[in-house]
């Protein structure tokens, strides 16, 4: 690889993944709470910064804005509730969900209209059913409206579907574990063991795969 793009693209990359991994073996280690917090928005934080300066152009800053939300929303949810953490990942949604829309595939198969379609209805309807609290219910499921959104946008982009559509899909299936640790996966260890690396592997498919494809196509 040149030199250039070793300087240029690696370091934000391995530095992520340090960042991420990191925090996952690390977050219930015996150090400062504010610490730990900031070690869980770098992962994220530094794949907006990778998208900055490996692609210049609107969609690398929308796609660095969804990763900046992300972040903002990892150190939200603990630094001050659930619920400020949500609203900054629909932000986050909102934003890719335009991106995706303006990336939009030229042909798309009934398969993959039917599939999108899917992601977009079952989401919400899922997360809906998944608390215990139902007080809790409409609020998850006005939240997992746009998670949806995001995820059958990005399914049906003309982005590349085995990472941007796969990462959105795993993004999903983390926040549904969440909803689902508030209910029926309330006394299981599965969602401590998976939100997390579901989650950002889900992030650092997202946006390596914008990223790429953008790339390519102004080679090309």
């Amino acid at each position: 690889m040149p030199k250039r793009a070793l300087i240029e693209k690696r370091p934000w990359l391995l530095a992520s993944l340090a960042g991420g991994i990191a925090f996952y073996f690390l977050r219930d280690a015996a150090w400062p709470e504010t610490y730990r917090i900031a070690l869980k928005g770098t992962g994220v934080a530094l794949l907006a910064c990778y998208a900055l300066a490996r692609h210049k152009g609107a969609d690398s800053r929308q796609i660095a804005a969804v990763m900046g939300f992300g972040a903002l929303g990892d150190v939200l949810i603990d630094l001050v509730s659930l619920r400020a953490g949500a609203i900054a990942f629909l932000i986050g949604h909102l934003i890719a969900i335009h991106l995706y829309l303006r990336h939009r595939r030229a042909v798309t198969s009934l398969s993959q209209k039917l599939a999108g379609l899917a992601l977009l209805v079952l989401i919400p309807v899922i997360s809906f059913l998944l608390p215990a609290d139902r007080a809790a219910a409409p609020g998850v499921a006005l939240y997992a409206l746009g998670l949806g959104g995001m995820t059958g946008a990005a399914w049906t982009s003309s982005f590349p579907r085995y990472r941007v559509g796969i990462g959105a899909v795993l993004f999903a299936v983390s926040d549904l574990l969440i909803f689902a640790r508030l209910g029926p996966l309330a006394q299981s260890p599965l969602p401590d063991l998976l939100i997390w690396p579901l989650y950002y592997f889900g992030q650092f498919l997202i946006c390596t795969g914008v990223i790429g494809e953008l790339r390519s196509r102004a080679s090309r």
